[in-house]
């Protein structure tokens, strides 16, 4: 009967355990209650030993009674007597050993059932954890041969011999009550240690992924921001960290939204003003042509105020662009795509000598219309930088190193003014020159990045400028 209830109040435990052990409190519950009753199996067989040792004293100080019972009546009990003596110390057979000589008191037929001897003159903890074992796994019938001291005469020893069943019983009753108890007793820990996680750990993070959800859900809401708590520990930081977070987020999302307003209504503008400048273009060409000198010279200058503008308005309008095409990678020979490009950007820029030192054979891995306008943009405004120099060059180089290529592109002009390096690559950051909006070298940058390359500034100054393109080689 108690094993039958040791088994079923494990499976009613694997069925709790189950249950519960979706969720990050579940399992703590469970590891809870999982090292609750491992320290319960560990502490199983001292107690165990203990409690046999414990009832097989208990029957040795009954049959010492029984035994000084026989003494005093000498020869005047029968068998009916002796029986019930022997029953009441759960003993088969009782004797004393006094003197090296052994003097049977009671006795009864052992017959030939196993026999098991138990010294409890000394005590042997191992040896006493091994006998809980031999207790359960023992033949049904097995006596045990017990020797003993009795309590009020240290000096003697006495020797019992009582069946082995009602110690197994007992022994399982123990074992059943035991369990039980350490059931109650890991429920009753993992169920603490389960609320005070609860309030103090499992409680916070969940409202902190369920915030993480909802603002993922909608992130442009600001309702959906989590009000950080006055804790001070990892949680509390853990909060703050996360309101900062969405908080950075949210003003993004209306920095764009602001920005692509911005955007719609100066790409209107734009558009609107190219056929104005169109227009105007038209009128200037004519009053460039003109025979009197200055009307030319005023209509030169106008064809010319009239191309920044045109120029303003088309860098506006492709940097407000919504984003760029997926490049389509393929190996493209260097030198003669940017001799093409430099022969198109300095065909009007008088005064600047064009140098391609770039060898025949490299070639990169890139968007030939990307490549294209990268270097425009580079070409260009270095062209721009120096122009009315005396002595202006600009010079192309490029080396291999690894399995990428380095080109570097080095003017002579009057170098990048100081205030504007540090931001040199963020939009609408000119460096001052005529006509500059200050998109050039975002684009080129944002292009090199599709193109998995990346644009520096290696050097700057009175000597001149110099940028360094790193774009992957092909094979």
């Amino acid at each position: 009967m108690a094993r039958g209830a040791i088994r079923e109040g494990l499976a009613r435990t694997g069925r709790i355990l189950r249950s519960g052990t979706g969720s990050l409190g579940g399992r703590l519950l469970a590891l809870t209650i999982a090292f609750v009753l491992t320290a319960s199996v560990l502490i199983f067989f001292p107690s165990a030993a203990n409690f046999r040792n414990s009832w097989l004293g208990e029957r040795a100080n009954a049959a010492h009674l029984a035994a000084i019972a026989a003494e005093l009546a000498e020869d005047n009990l029968s068998e009916e007597a002796v029986r019930e003596l022997l029953d009441g110390a759960d003993a088969i057979a009782v004797a004393r050993i006094a003197g090296g000589a052994t003097e049977l008191v009671l006795g009864a037929d052992t017959g030939n059932a196993p026999l098991l001897d138990e010294d409890q003159t000394r005590r042997r903890p191992l040896r006493e954890m091994a006998a809980v074992i031999t207790t359960f796994t023992g033949p049904a019938d097995r006596l045990i041969v017990l020797t003993a001291i009795p309590q009020t005469r240290p000096d003697e020893r006495i020797l019992v011999i009582l069946p082995e069943a009602p110690l197994r019983e007992a022994l399982i009753g123990f074992s059943a009550r035991l369990f039980w108890f350490a059931l109650f007793a890991s429920l009753a820990t993992g169920a603490l240690i389960y609320l005070a996680l609860l309030v103090l750990f499992v409680g916070p993070m969940r409202r902190l992924s369920l915030s993480m959800t909802r603002f993922q859900e909608n992130p442009s809401d600001a309702r959906r921001v989590l009000s950080p708590g006055k804790r001070h520990d990892e949680i509390g930081e853990a909060e703050r960290a996360l309101a900062a977070m969405q908080a950075d987020i949210l003003a993004a999302i209306r920095q764009r939204e602001r920005l692509a307003s911005l955007g719609l209504a100066v790409a209107r503008i734009n558009h609107d003003l190219r056929n104005v400048f169109a227009s105007a273009q038209l009128v200037s060409d004519r009053l460039a042509m003109s025979e009197d000198a200055r009307t030319a010279a005023m209509g030169q200058r106008l064809v010319r105020a009239i191309g920044r503008g045109i120029r303003l308005c088309s860098d506006v309008l492709e940097y407000g662009r919504s984003g760029e095409a997926h490049p389509e990678l393929q190996p493209v020979i260097l030198a003669p795509l940017v001799e093409e490009i430099a022969g198109e950007l300095l065909a009007r820029s008088d005064g600047v000598i064009w140098e391609n030192a770039i060898a025949p054979d490299i070639t990169v891995m890139a968007d030939r219309d990307m490549l294209h306008r990268l270097f425009g943009n580079l070409i260009r405004n270095a062209a721009t930088a120096m122009k009315d120099q005396d002595g202006a060059r600009l010079t192309a180089s490029a080396h291999a190193s690894g399995d990428e290529v380095h080109i570097t592109l080095a003017d002579t002009g009057p170098g990048i003014p100081g205030r504007v390096q540090a931001r040199l690559f963020e939009p609408f950051s000119s460096g001052g020159g005529e006509g500059s909006t200050g998109l050039g070298l975002s684009i080129a940058r944002e292009l090199a990045g599709l193109m998995a390359g990346a644009i520096t500034l290696q050097s700057t100054g009175p000597e001149g400028t110099v940028f360094v393109v790193s774009l992957k080689g092909a094979d």
